[in-house]
């Protein structure tokens, strides 16, 4: 086994426009954009706020597994900008894709990514070190997101 352990880096909250923009089924599966309105960041390593551009640039496959495309931009308290990419997965359920079809969504849904962070302020550059480990939920009654980010080391 390899030696590693998860350090709690920070958790966010992000809000999203609602309804999500939504494409339709592509050979991929259904496909939706949701974008970032904003949102807040706490924790030991990192706090500020979620930046009102990026969004997720979401496929929900036929099987019911939705498949995460998010880039967003973080703003520490002291005026750092932190990009943030990351794919994931979330479960909608077996018949997920014709309840999304209708515009149905659970009212909520665990999420599980894999974030970058990327960023040139000095007094982040510890950022570009690590891969994350984003833990999560997304409500689609308030079209609110919820992660604790975990540094892998």
């Amino acid at each position: 086994m390899f030696d590693y352990k998860l350090e709690h880096v920070c958790s966010y909250t992000a809000t999203l426009q609602s309804p999500p923009e939504v494409i339709g089924p592509v050979p991929e599966g259904l496909r939706l954009n949701v974008y970032v309105t904003g949102g807040e960041v706490t924790g030991p390593k990192l706090r500020g706020r979620i930046r009102p551009v990026g969004a997720d640039w979401l496929t929900i496959r036929r099987d019911g597994i939705g498949l995460l495309d998010v880039r967003a931009t973080m703003e520490t308290h002291d005026g750092a900008l932190i990009y943030v990419a990351y794919n994931g997965i979330g479960d909608l359920g077996q018949d997920g894709y014709e309840k999304a079809l209708r515009g149905e969504f659970p009212a909520r849904m665990q999420l599980r990514t894999a974030p970058r962070f990327t960023c040139s302020h000095p007094d982040y550059t510890w950022v570009n070190r690590f891969q994350y480990v984003n833990v999560g939920e997304v409500s689609f009654e308030t079209f609110v997101v919820e992660y604790d980010v975990y540094a892998l080391r």
